[in-house]
């Protein structure tokens, strides 16, 4: 068994190697937890929709208690003018939460402690929210980098603090998740190679905090996915409504 605590987060092919170019489009262990996340969430909504009983199943329960969670959430911060975008936000939040959990089971992989992963998410979010902002908007979206009130004296260098805020939405977006999964994780790793190395006499305080970090970390795990919802809505609020 290997201790490294780092050695989780390795990717690896499987399969054939398939190249375009320069380009590696191999099929990966992160591929192939990020498809069985997928095909979960769609098991879910499939078995959760296909019979709508008076008295729910817990299945159909679940499915209904996270359409509610991520339609009131998106509400509260985005407005009823957001309600267009609810598949986007859902689906994001699904996939980011399935990932997680996933990654919490033993051989598993978890795919968001991966840099590259979280921040093509974010930066679709990024380039998504832009795209919506200047659709709505057209070139008055600028106006979001002069916040009103502001003296013209220190106008040029709050838009430049402004836009520098902006541009780095994806990164922060991104480097919170990765960080957050990847932090427990290693954590999780390293007092769960104490109890192999002190054995069955030595390991029960280490065990004990293995336990107790496990239970951290899948209530990181959820957290994590609303954040990185909330602050999508967030974003699309701003980018609808205009608020600067």
């Amino acid at each position: 068994m290997n201790l490294n605590p780092m050695h989780q987060f390795e990717v690896f092919k499987i399969g054939p190697e398939i190249s375009l170019g320069d380009i590696n489009l191999s099929f990966t262990n992160a591929s192939l937890f990020m498809t069985i996340s997928s095909v979960l969430i769609l098991f879910l909504l499939f078995f959760g929709t296909k019979k709508k009983e008076l008295v729910p199943s817990k299945i159909q329960l679940i499915t209904e208690m996270s359409y509610t969670f991520v339609a009131k959430m998106m509400n509260d911060t985005a407005g009823s003018g957001a309600k267009s975008f609810f598949p986007f936000i859902f689906t994001l939040f699904m996939f980011v939460l399935f990932c997680n959990m996933v990654g919490m089971l033993p051989y598993s992989f978890t795919v968001t402690s991966h840099i590259i992963v979280t921040f093509t998410l974010a930066a679709v979010v990024f380039l998504g929210v832009t795209v919506v902002g200047f659709a709505k908007h057209g070139i008055k979206y600028l106006e979001l980098f002069v916040p009103k009130g502001v003296p013209m004296a220190l106008l040029p260098l709050i838009i430049i603090i402004e836009i520098i805020s902006y541009l780095s939405r994806p990164v922060s977006l991104s480097v919170r998740l990765f960080a957050n999964m990847m932090a427990g994780h290693t954590m999780m790793k390293v007092f769960g190679g104490f109890v192999i190395s002190l054995g069955l006499l030595g390991g029960w305080l280490p065990l004990g905090f293995s336990v107790a970090l496990t239970g951290l970390e899948i209530l990181v795990a959820f957290l994590q996915a609303y954040v990185f919802a909330i602050l999508t809505c967030i974003y699309l609020n701003d980018a609808l409504n205009l608020h600067h």
